[in-house]
């Protein structure tokens, strides 16, 4: 069974920076494209970044690209999202996801269709 645990979320000020972790287990790691989502109230979700594990291509959402990175630990199992120059707008929940592919910007249909989701980490930016 797949396990996705996030941590480190919180509340910023505006320009500040956070560093999101996912521990990831119950599959293999190498097999499956790896990222994040977020959602805000009232707002789709859509996926924020994500890395491709069989070759570490790396994939932003235009509003994100510049501010945050995405690396992984393969040792660890764990992904990490550091996001930096923080805007309010950036505000929201954000999830772990593992699925067969990469995917940014509004998710379509359901996300249990989508992939395996952590159960996600509250990110405030404060203006």
């Amino acid at each position: 069974e797949v396990q996705l645990v996030e941590s480190g979320g919180g509340l910023v000020q505006t320009g500040g920076s956070l560093r999101l972790s996912c521990a990831a287990s119950g599959f293999t790691f190498d097999d499956y494209a790896i990222g994040w989502f977020r959602q805000a109230p009232g707002k789709e979700r859509e996926g924020v970044s994500c890395i491709r594990s069989t070759d570490g291509r790396t994939f932003y959402t235009d509003s994100v690209e510049g501010r945050f990175t995405i690396s992984s630990d393969n040792a660890k199992n764990t992904v990490y999202l550091q996001m930096n120059s923080l805007k309010p707008e950036d505000t929201g929940t954000y999830y772990c996801v593992v699925a067969k592919f990469c995917l940014t910007g509004p998710l379509r249909g359901e996300p249990g269709d989508f992939g395996s989701w952590g159960r996600g980490t509250q990110v405030t930016v404060s203006s």
